[in-house]
């Protein structure tokens, strides 16, 4: 079965750095589309960032361009997200998603926080 297990959240300081990541598994990784959301308390979970099955497209949302950086491993089956420059608005749980078969697939999540 599909396996989303997310890890690197963490609480940091506005301006740190912090880099998810998000191993796959119970699908051939290599042929989907990844992406990773969001999700702050009393806000709808978000779409942060999405990558192609090569990495060669991503594509992100306007709040957090050139801040984070979505990328890939397909050797490792595992999808990264270099989250720099954070602010305290980019505090949420972090999931990653796939679709597969017309069904959308969740992590856990990861918590993130950012405060001074």
């Amino acid at each position: 079965q599909v396996q989303l297990v997310e890890s690197g959240g963490a609480v940091v300081q506005p301006g740190g750095s912090l880099r998810l990541s998000c191993a796959a598994s119970g699908f051939i990784f290599s042929l989907h589309t990844m992406s990773w959301h969001r999700q702050a308390p009393g806000n709808e979970r978000e779409l942060v960032a999405s990558i192609n099955t090569v990495g060669s497209t991503t594509n992100y949302a306007d709040s957090v361009k050139g801040r984070f950086t979505i990328s890939r491993d397909n050797a490792k089956n595992t999808v990264y997200l270099q989250m720099n420059s954070l602010k305290p608005e980019d505090t949420a749980v972090y999931y990653c998603s796939v679709l597969r078969r017309g069904i959308r697939y969740w992590g856990q999540g990861t918590q993130v926080t950012v405060s001074s």
